[in-house]
């Protein structure tokens, strides 16, 4: 989906993916230090208002104008306007805001493999020594063996494939990588997604 078809998805009059952060980057990060996160291809900034709601100082990305509009109206409503930060803009193709920062979350950023791997790249080379790089996604066997997500295998992956796209970062350690499942919902019960889920952390030279 390009900016344009997201813009429609986002103008709707509720939230596409609600209020709650994503229970990955709440397990993941919840209990580090705060300081500074950037949240790329932030969407409605679900993530990046949590986050600030606990004392980080976040910044989200996103190339849908009608999901930073949406974002900066949940930040206000939280009461974190003084903490978090919205911008519009390409993780793969445009500039990103300075860092370093102290953690970044890539969450279900769906693309084909090498705009993926720019994109996974580019975010790693935004995290401070020492910092945490969360990515979160919708992993290649959800097709088969899950619900919901992208139904297209050209923009699905997993975990190693997001190691492989870091391989030749020795600066990053390997802390996670593995797939997850996910509880979703639904009006005949309770279902599960099938995620990628891979921390890294950039050593400390």
């Amino acid at each position: 989906m390009d900016a344009a078809a997201w813009d429609a998805r986002y103008t709707g009059s509720d939230l596409v993916w609600g209020a709650a952060p994503n229970q990955f980057v709440a397990a993941e990060l919840g209990e580090l230090p705060p300081g500074r996160i950037i949240d790329l291809a932030c969407g409605e900034g679900r993530n990046a208002v949590w986050l600030a709601t606990r004392g980080w100082r976040a910044t989200g990305v996103d190339f849908s104008t009608a999901a930073v509009l949406r974002a900066d109206r949940l930040a206000a409503d939280a009461g974190v306007t003084d903490r978090v930060t919205f911008a519009l803009g390409d993780v793969v193709d445009g500039p990103l805001p300075t860092g370093p920062f102290d953690a970044v979350v890539v969450a279900y950023l769906q693309l084909p493999a090498p705009r993926r791997r720019t994109a996974l790249r580019r975010a790693a080379g935004l995290l401070a020594a020492g910092g945490t790089m969360l990515v979160v996604a919708h992993d290649s066997d959800n097709i088969t063996h899950g619900v919901g997500g992208p139904q297209d295998p050209a923009v699905l992956y997993a975990p190693n494939d997001v190691t492989n796209d870091l391989a030749d970062r020795p600066d990053l350690v390997v802390e996670k990588a593995e797939q997850v499942h996910r509880p979703v919902p639904g009006p005949d019960g309770e279902r599960t997604a099938v995620d990628v889920l891979v921390r890294v952390r950039r050593a400390i030279s």
